[in-house]
């Protein structure tokens, strides 16, 4: 996603998931493309924070290689992460966005909290059983939300 497009789209915060999202699972480098695309953000004036369910002992050092604040123990699907970044942040609730790989973690927070969700494609297949499961069950939930079964 450009940044015009959240530009366009009125957004000026981003909350962002790691793991799968901004970079594979526990690995604690920031892939060039991902590096830049944040750079690209920033310039466009977009405030940035990590928001994962992680320790901070994992978020902390990679939020630091950004440049960015991070929430590190969010309870995501829960909003608290997303609430304590909103007051942290002093940001307006219309104008931010949670981004991460995951239905039910980052989407599901983001729309239990009334804000904008961004769903992106896995940085990588999932190494662990449990979080191939879910996928499957994300799959399904998809499929059948684009062909028109939701509310």
């Amino acid at each position: 996603m450009e940044p015009q497009w959240l530009l366009d789209h009125k957004i000026k915060v981003l909350l962002l998931d790691v793991d799968n999202t901004l970079t594979t699972h526990n690995n604690p480098e920031v892939p060039d493309e991902v590096g830049q695309w944040l750079q690209e953000v920033k310039q466009a004036g977009i405030r940035l924070l990590i928001l994962s369910n992680n320790k901070a002992k994992r978020v902390a050092p990679f939020a630091k290689k950004l440049g960015v604040g991070y929430i590190a123990n969010a309870a995501k699907p829960l909003g608290f992460g997303v609430w304590r970044a909103i007051k942290r942040l002093q940001a307006d609730s219309r104008y931010l966005a949670v981004v991460g790989d995951q239905l039910f973690t980052d989407v599901l927070c983001a729309k239990s909290t009334g804000v904008i969700s961004i769903l992106v494609e896995p940085i990588k297949k999932e190494p662990f059983l449990f979080l191939r499961m879910k996928r499957r069950l994300e799959r399904v939930v998809l499929q059948n939300y684009h062909k028109g079964d939701h509310l």
